[in-house]
């Protein structure tokens, strides 16, 4: 495990839900808002950001910013955060953190390049690179897990495996009970993503487990709309996309076409999902393009290389 300081022992604080009463764990995405979720922990976003949520934790030596969504995104797009910061704080932001390279989280995150270092995960700078992202390229990297220790607060970030993406990161405040899992979450009863491009959906399985039994967690701040959810969330979306894997995988298997297997594909037992029949044709598609390059039939070859 990395370090960024040495250690510093703080005890951790188990906070109860109930403990986060007196913050806020929804927010209106029409207005530019900042909002306090935890002790230690803020989440900034909305207005012309949308739906999408970023994080910070000032303290007493510096500020850690996690993600800085803009839209439309350009290189100043997080100047009035950046502003914000400077007029509610006396000390600067020390530490950007990129969750994963996709533009729409990390986007605005270069205004603090005069003061700030960013860190992410070893995977995550060549696609900056590649794909001409308006955001810092790190200047730390880890592989499996980084610890920044600022002013008494610890901020911990884990790499589990490739999921919604090959560098997506998860960040944990342990003391205040505050996960940060974008993309990999909603609100309760929404789908967090539209299609499985860009993700390796056994891994994802895997991962969403070992976030549903991660310790010292009481809230799971998504990355996009606004109420903060639980781990419950994690349990209920893996068990939906292990459905949808085995359902798919069984119709291949079958002989059984694309065109037919979305008229099989229901997904009934998940119709909770507020969002499921706007995702549904788009979701059972890619998993079609996914398990079609995890399995060999036994059909003759001469088969296209491409499923779809």
């Amino acid at each position: 495990m990395n370090n960024l300081k040495p250690l510093t022992i703080v005890g951790l604080l188990l906070i109860g839900q109930q403990a986060f009463s007196q913050y806020e764990t929804s927010w209106d995405n029409a207005e530019q808002s900042i909002n306090q979720i935890s002790e230690h922990v803020y989440r900034w976003g909305g207005g012309a950001m949308g739906g999408i949520s970023g994080l910070f934790v000032p303290t007493s030596e510096g500020i850690v910013v996690i993600d800085g969504p803009g839209n439309p995104c350009t290189p100043d797009s997080g100047q009035w955060f950046k502003d914000e910061l400077e007029q509610r704080y006396d000390v600067p932001v020390r530490y950007v953190v990129l969750s994963h390279d996709h533009q729409s989280h990390i986007c605005g995150t270069t205004v603090f390049a005069d003061t700030a270092v960013a860190i992410g995960h070893k995977k995550l700078r060549p696609h900056l690179i590649r794909e001409g992202r308006v955001s810092p390229i790190p200047t730390v990297s880890f592989e499996e897990s980084l610890d920044i220790d600022l002013g008494g607060v610890k901020v911990v970030l884990h790499y589990f495996g490739p999921t919604h993406s090959d560098n997506l990161i998860v960040t944990h405040i342990p003391q205040d009970g505050v996960l940060f899992v974008p993309d990999l979450s909603r609100p309760d009863g929404q789908l967090p993503n539209p299609d499985f491009r860009d993700m390796d959906v056994d891994s994802t399985i895997e991962v969403l487990g070992i976030l549903a039994r991660m310790d010292d967690v009481d809230i799971v701040v998504p990355g996009h709309n606004s109420p903060v959810a639980d781990q419950s969330y994690f349990r209920r979306y893996r068990a939906y996309l292990a459905s949808m894997r085995e359902q798919v995988l069984t119709h291949m298997v079958e002989g059984r076409s694309l065109e037919e297997i979305h008229g099989l594909v229901t997904m009934d037992d998940f119709g909770d999902y507020t969002n499921l029949e706007q995702v549904l044709e788009r979701n059972v598609t890619t998993m079609y393009d996914y398990l079609y390059r995890y399995r060999e039939p036994n059909s003759p070859g001469g088969l296209p290389i491409r499923a779809l």
